[in-house]
């Protein structure tokens, strides 16, 4: 799915072609049985840059629960792989960001592709219970947009991914796990991790876990004490925005001397 920024984006492309500028590439991947929905704060964010911004619907993810059934962890994978390597075919440098799952996949797919920089939103290393995700984005839409007749959709359809979900599809998320979780010991590009401190969906070790495991000369952790799992819509959603702003474009706040926040 790609995330259209009207003549921002042609006009980037446009430049880059005549050599003018640098294209840059930027993929959001979403969690599991979610949507671009989760990521697309972070999105809205650089939709003014001139970026290549994708948002993929990872297999499955866009049809009725059931259709889960059809589709495997690899198919995942492939869904958030296949618009990357366009992209590293198109842009000067693409990032990578990943929420929850979309974190898992993000950080295999930094170690397979010459990506510039990676950034992981709770993934979901150490998870608690999946289930609990569709009913706490349900009650995030619910409380916030309550009379907006797409969000209302929204409700609906993550409500019923809380009850509906196919167990075939909970033992491939965590297969994908068991598998994925293999690959932050070979991370070497710069990284940001990002944790919501009130997660309860992902175990907040996670992030130091990722943090003291992967191999990258240039990473950072972040604690947002405020913010459970859904974190690009929760309320620290403007210091997530900003952390990742600064660490993708080197401008803004510094970060510690240290790199590591809590």
């Amino acid at each position: 799915m790609l995330f259209l920024f009207s003549r921002q984006v042609t006009l980037a492309q446009d430049q880059f072609q005549k050599g003018t500028i640098t294209m840059i590439g930027c993929l959001l991947i979403h969690g599991f049985t979610g949507s671009p929905y989760e990521v697309e704060p972070v999105a809205a964010h650089f939709a003014g840059r001139g970026w290549r911004i994708e948002m993929p619907v990872l297999a499955g993810h866009d049809n009725p629960p059931a259709s889960m059934r059809q589709v495997t962890w690899q198919d995942w994978i492939k869904s958030a792989e296949i618009p990357l390597k366009d992209m590293l075919s198109t842009c000067d440098k693409v990032y990578l960001i990943g929420f929850s799952m979309g974190g898992m996949i993000a950080a295999h797919l930094a170690v397979k592709y010459p990506v510039a920089k990676l950034v992981l939103l709770n993934a979901s290393v150490f998870y608690i219970n999946p289930q609990q995700l569709f009913k706490d984005v349900a009650s995030l839409i619910k409380s916030n947009f309550t009379y907006a007749a797409e969000s209302r959709e929204l409700f609906r359809r993550y409500l019923s991914k809380a009850t509906a979900t196919p167990p075939r599809s909970i033992i491939h998320f965590r297969h994908l796990i068991k598998v994925l979780k293999n690959d932050f010991s070979h991370i070497t590009v710069p990284t940001l991790i990002i944790q919501g401190g009130q997660d309860n969906l992902v175990e907040p070790r996670s992030a130091q876990y990722i943090y003291d495991t992967i191999q990258s000369r240039e990473k950072e952790l972040h604690i947002l004490p405020e913010s459970k799992h859904i974190i690009c819509h929760d309320r620290d959603q403007k210091r997530l925005l900003m952390l990742i702003d600064r660490f993708l474009t080197g401008k803004g706040e510094e970060k510690g001397e240290s790199g590591h926040e809590n």
